[in-house]
């Protein structure tokens, strides 16, 4: 249950410049009771001299991550959520910490570096502090990460000066480190690469399967990204209770809902009449993932989705695709959607972040 100062929080940010009456009413709490709480806490909120509010804009935030654990993507977002949106606050500066023992999985790192090269783009001063957690800045440069790391950003307690992943590249039997994906053409060494190492660590019968969700996928960026900033892609796997391979395709683009909304009226008429219902956005990702054949063409291809769908269904994978706002994951067993888990209110990271988990044991 939220408490008043995230009630408060989440009023501001959607309807900045509001008096304490207006936050009292909106959020169901006494007048008196919220007008005290905001002269309580002026580092958080100010007023100005109309007597209306706004969230204080720290000179800098940080986001501290959860120590002694495997961070997922899950771990990634409460940090997040707990810190703030750092592409929505207007804060000069960023600091992410990793603090001891924390071990970031795949599927959260692509968020990370997605984040952190977005933040760059757009003039903030970035800092990943690693002094209390080297291993994991040894991890990120081997998997590439720190390669692919806009070169703005700071790394402490220093940048590696020579790339571990350029060294040892292909020498691992259990990672494909990340490449980058151009979204003006389609790299097809990648995605060999990709194929090849997935079919070395699991078995032949998954050479299709895997061909298709990196060449589909990865095309998809070079199709629809329409953004300056670089795609990845990478794999590793992993063991514990069962082995599963888990891989990464990202990008900073347009996203989803943005590259289908202009076709919907023409093509999609059906589509079109729910625009304006409520969590029309993960309806409309959920529908391109789990039926298809929707297509900013309306030639019923799909946007780059219908046989990577196919392929997680054959072999009971779990997929997830991460949008700006929002999350969706599908989980499928026998060949059936199992589960799917929706994630919305998340802090704002631009593009289309999928990853799939095959599970081979």
């Amino acid at each position: 249950m939220l408490d008043m100062k995230d009630k408060i929080e989440r009023v501001l940010k959607e309807s900045p410049g509001l008096k304490g009456k207006e936050i009292a009413k909106k959020i169901g709490e006494e007048r008196k009771a919220v007008n005290s709480f905001l002269h309580k806490n002026t580092d958080c909120f100010s007023q100005n001299d109309n007597f209306c509010w706004f969230l204080s804009t720290p000179p800098e935030l940080r986001v501290q991550f959860e120590q002694d654990q495997w961070m997922d993507c899950n771990a990634f977002e409460r940090s997040l959520a707990s810190a703030g949106s750092p592409l929505d606050l207007d804060c000069p500066s960023v600091v992410f910490v990793v603090p001891e023992k924390c071990n970031i999985l795949l599927d959260a790192a692509a968020r990370f570096l997605a984040l952190c090269n977005q933040l760059a783009h757009v003039g903030r001063a970035v800092t990943i502090d690693f002094n209390d957690c080297k291993s994991t800045l040894g991890y990120f440069d081997r998997i590439g990460f720190i390669d692919h790391l806009d070169k703005r950003v700071e790394v402490l307690p220093q940048r590696p000066s020579v790339s571990r992943a350029h060294i040892y590249k292909g020498n691992s039997q259990a990672v494909v480190e990340f490449g980058g994906v151009d979204p003006e053409t389609e790299d097809k060494e990648l995605i060999n690469q990709l194929t090849n190492r997935f079919v070395q660590q699991s078995d032949s019968k998954y050479e299709a399967a895997a061909s298709t969700v990196f060449g589909e996928l990865i095309g998809n960026i070079s199709e629809h990204s329409n953004s300056p900033l670089q795609g990845f892609a990478a794999l590793q796997k992993y063991g514990g209770r069962r082995n599963h391979i888990q891989t990464v395709v990202s990008d900073s683009g347009l996203g989803i809902i943005a590259t289908l909304k202009p076709s919907l009226e023409k093509h999609y008429p059906e589509l079109h009449k729910m625009h304006n219902g409520k969590d029309f956005d993960m309806k409309l990702v959920s529908a391109v993932l789990t039926k298809g054949e929707i297509s900013r063409h309306g030639l019923g291809r799909g946007l780059g989705f219908k046989s990577s769908r196919e392929q997680a269904i054959k072999f009971d994978a779990r997929l997830s695709v991460r949008q700006s706002s929002f999350s969706i994951s599908f989980e499928y067993v026998n060949g059936q959607l199992h589960d799917i888990e929706q994630q919305i209110d998340l802090p704002t990271i631009h593009g289309t972040h999928l990853c799939f988990d095959f599970f081979v044991d």
